[in-house]
C-alpha cells in the first residue's frame, strides 16, 4: 500500500508519539509498502532546531521511510500561545505539502498535536485522502488537564472541531481502552475504534548490564537508583519525586537516588526548587539523544512513570511502561486508570496514587528492601508485557485494521 502519515514529531525526537510513528512506518517499509511521513524540523522540547537539521522543506530516505519535513513556526514545549501557533502552521503547512500529491491509499493523522489531525481533515475534504485517524491525546480536555488557563471561547471551538475532526475520519485508531470510552462517551460509534497498544521495541530496548560509567559521571555509583525517563512536563507531576526524595533525605536513607532523564517546560523549574531546598539526591540530565535511553533504563533499579492525578489521565498508557519492561525492569506506577491495571495483573511493578509522595516512597521501599521481589517484577515486566506488547505484532495488527476497516469505509 502507498500509506500518508502526518505527524507533528519523528525522531530523532525521542517522545511517545516519535518512537511509535518510527516503529509502525521503518516495519511497514521492511515489508514493501511504500511509506511517507510528513513531519517537521525536530525541535522538542526546548523549541530549537537540532544540531544538523533547518526549519526549511527537506526530503530524503531514512529506514525505508520518504520522510518530508516541512517549514513551521518554532516553539518551545510550554505557554499555549506561541504552542498553538507551532501546532497551527504545521497543519497549513502539511496540508500545502500534501495537496498536490498523488492520493494515497490511507492517509493517518496522528494526535498529539489536535491540528495535526485537522490536517488529515482538511486533505479528506480537498482531496478525498482516505483518512485514519489515530488519537493519543483527548483536546481539548487534555489542554485543562495539565492546568493551562484558556478562555472558555477557544476551548468550546476546540469543542466543535474535535466533534467535526471524529466524523470526518473514516475509522479511529486509539492506544487504549479508556480512550476507547472517552470516544464513545463524545458520540463516536464503537465499531468505528480499534485499539493498537504501544509497545516494546526489541530493537531498541533489551537487557545490557549497567552502564558503571555513566553512574560515575552523574554521581549515582552505588545508588539504588529510580529512573524517570521522558518529557519533564506540565502534566508528569514530578514535584511529587522533589518531596518524596526531600523525605527520604530526611530519614537518612543516602544511597537512594532519583535520575530525571529528559527535558521540558518544568524542567528549571524543577531544579531551582532543588537548590532552595538543597535536594540533593536528584539528579537531571537534561535532553538526552535516544540512543541513551536504553542504558539509563538498564543502569538503574526501578524506572518510574507519573502523571498528574486528573480523571482523563486514568485513560493514559505511558509508552515508558513498554521501554522499561522491555529491559526486564520492575515500574513505579504513578498513573491511575488502565497503566496501572496493566502493572498490576502482570505484577510487573507496584502501584501507588499520583501526586502523593508518602504512596510513592512506600512503593519504593518495598524494592529497595527486597531485591527478590525487585528481580521477580522485572521478569513478570518482561514475560508478561514486553513479549505481549510489541512494535512488530503491533505493525502487523495496524495493517489488518488499515486493510479491514479503514480502506473499506
Amino acid at each position: 500500500m502507498k500509506i500518508l502519515f502526518l505527524t507533528h514529531y519523528y525522531p530523532p525526537e525521542g517522545n511517545a508519539p516519535a518512537a511509535r510513528v518510527h516503529a509502525l512506518a521503518s516495519r511497514w517499509a521492511r515489508h514493501g509498502h511504500d511509506v511517507t511521513v510528513v513531519t517537521c524540523a525536530p525541535n522538542v522540547p526546548a523549541g530549537k532546531v537540532y544540531e544538523g537539521y533547518e526549519n526549511r522543506r527537506t526530503d530524503y530516505v531514512s529506514d525505508g521511510v520518504r520522510i518530508i519535513r516541512v517549514k513551521t513556526y518554532i516553539a518551545p514545549n510550554k505557554g499555549i500561545f506561541k504552542r498553538m501557533l507551532n501546532f497551527v502552521s504545521y497543519m497549513f503547512s502539511a496540508f500545502y505539502e500534501c495537496i498536490f500529491m498523488k492520493k494515497p491509499d490511507i492517509m493517518i493523522a496522528t494526535s498529539p498535536q489536535f491540528f495535526c489531525g485537522w490536517a488529515g481533515v482538511l486533505l479528506h475534504w480537498f482531496r478525498r485522502f482516505p483518512f485514519l485517524l489515530e488519537i493519543r491525546d483527548i483536546w481539548p480536555e487534555s489542554i485543562t488537564a495539565v492546568g493551562a488557563r484558556v478562555p472558555g471561547i477557544f476551548l468550546k471551538i476546540l469543542g466543535v472541531m474535535e466533534k467535526i475532526m471524529y466524523s470526518s475520519a473514516a475509522h479511529i485508531v486509539t492506544v487504549g481502552e479508556g480512550y476507547k470510552q472517552r470516544l464513545i462517551e463524545r458520540g463516536v460509534p464503537s465499531e468505528k475504534i480499534s485499539i493498537i497498544m504501544n509497545g516494546a521495541d526489541f530493537t531498541v530496548f533489551h537487557p545490557a548490564p549497567k552502564n558503571k560509567k555513566l553512574m560515575a559521571e552523574y554521581g549515582l555509583s552505588g545508588k539504588f537508583v529510580c529512573c524517570y525517563t521522558g518529557t519533564l512536563g506540565m502534566a508528569c507531576g514530578l514535584k511529587t519525586v522533589l518531596e518524596a526524595a526531600e523525605i527520604i533525605k530526611n530519614k537518612g536513607i543516602e544511597d537512594i537516588a532519583f535520575a530525571l532523564v529528559g527535558d521540558g517546560a518544568v524542567r528549571t523549574e524543577l531544579e531551582n526548587k532543588c537548590i532552595e531546598k538543597k535536594i540533593d539526591n536528584v539528579v537531571f540530565t537534561g535532553l538526552c539523544p535516544k540512543k541513551e535511553i536504553p542504558e539509563w533504563i538498564n543502569s538503574c533499579d526501578v524506572t518510574l512513570a507519573h502523571l498528574k492525578k486528573t480523571e482523563l489521565f486514568k485513560t493514559v498508557i505511558p509508552s515508558k511502561i513498554f521501554e522499561s519492561a522491555a529491559c526486564a525492569k520492575p515500574i513505579l506506577m504513578g498513573v491511575q486508570g488502565n497503566a496501572a491495571e496493566i502493572i498490576d495483573k502482570a505484577e510487573a511493578g507496584i502501584s501507588f496514587e499520583p501526586e502523593n509522595p508518602s504512596a510513592l516512597i512506600d512503593a519504593l521501599l518495598k524494592f529497595y528492601n527486597d531485591r527478590n521481589l525487585l528481580r521477580k517484577a522485572g521478569e513478570n515486566a518482561a514475560n508478561n508485557i514486553a513479549a505481549v506488547h510489541n512494535r512488530d505484532r503491533q505493525a502487523k495488527d495496524y495493517i489488518e485494521i488499515i486493510k479491514d476497516k479503514a480502506i473499506k469505509a
